[in-house]
């Protein structure tokens, strides 16, 4: 199952929800308001216990993002990505965010 949800791509839903970013490889014009609410809406609708970023071929992310995806703890869901790039994960280690986030390098299967 993968559909858009407004601005999110969404890949599974559930008490393990993934979404992504229809793998641009950059997020950089991203309304994190607009985000944010379509993950609270995933959350709550889905019972989610799990939230989970797929990132596989995102390149640039802004700070925000980042701190949209641990804000999302708040919501009692543990927070995920996978396939973050060199650069994003750099980021993640250098913020401590990656004691927060869980970051995963999973296969995604082909089409």
């Amino acid at each position: 199952m993968t559909h858009v949800e407004g601005l999110l791509t969404v890949y599974k839903t559930g008490e393990l929800t993934v979404v992504g970013f229809g793998g641009h490889d950059s997020i950089m014009n991203l309304n994190l308001a607009q985000c944010r609410d379509e993950l609270v809406s995933l959350i709550q609708e889905h019972d989610c216990k799990t939230l989970a970023f797929d990132l596989t071929g995102v390149k640039v992310m802004p700070s925000g993002t980042l701190g949209l995806m641990a804000a999302m703890r708040k919501l009692d869901v543990d927070v995920h990505v996978y396939n973050p790039s060199v650069d994003v994960r750099e980021v993640l280690e250098i913020t401590k965010l990656d004691s927060l986030i869980h970051v995963h390098e999973i296969e995604i299967p082909n089409s």
